[in-house]
């Protein structure tokens, strides 16, 4: 098996939307609603969103890819914060937005995940910009464990809308190595 990471296109949208729904529910509390789950994938993380995301100015998709299987993805926002929970716990500005980060359950411990990781983290500093952020919600241990592995600290918190509920997560920051 070969992996290896790309940049998506819009070719990428429906593989993306597949591995989405199987890494988003992950993320979430058990307390969540599966409804809300599935709304949430419906209108947010579908292959026509995705379509629209590839082409958005400011955001760029990352591949995961186990031979042409897309087995994780990442996206990078260049747009600045505008949550006054976030700006106000941030160090750093301006900032890149690591947005989404998922892998597949079947990655899980094979160090794939590090290897996207360190591909978004080039990436996000090739903006320029002095720092990163990302929100994590604070139930999911396994992400928090790997994004402090990865470098990230927490600075505070936020909420996220997720159907009717508000779930809470952590805002992480670190800073980003000016790319040459």
């Amino acid at each position: 098996m070969s992996i290896r990471i790309t940049t998506a296109t819009a070719d990428d949208a429906e593989a993306l939307a597949e591995c989405a729904a199987i890494t988003f529910p992950l993320a979430c509390p058990p307390a969540s609603r599966p409804e809300d789950i599935e709304r949430h994938i419906a209108t947010h993380l579908s292959a026509a969103r995705f379509a629209a995301l590839v082409g958005m100015p400011g955001h760029t998709i990352l591949c995961l890819r186990e031979d042409a299987r897309v087995v994780g993805w990442s996206m990078v926002v260049l747009d600045q914060p505008a949550d006054a929970d976030v700006l106000d716990a941030l160090s750093l500005s301006p900032v890149v937005e690591l947005s989404k980060f998922y892998v597949h359950p079947e990655q899980h411990g094979r160090g794939t995940a590090a290897a996207l990781m360190a591909a978004t983290l080039e990436l996000a500093a090739r903006s320029g910009l002095p720092g990163v952020w990302l929100g994590v919600n604070q139930e999911n241990p396994r992400a928090i464990r790997f994004y402090e592995k990865s470098g990230f600290r927490i600075v505070g918190t936020k909420r996220f809308r997720l159907g009717d509920r508000f779930e809470d997560d952590f805002i992480l920051e670190q800073p980003l190595a000016m790319a040459p």
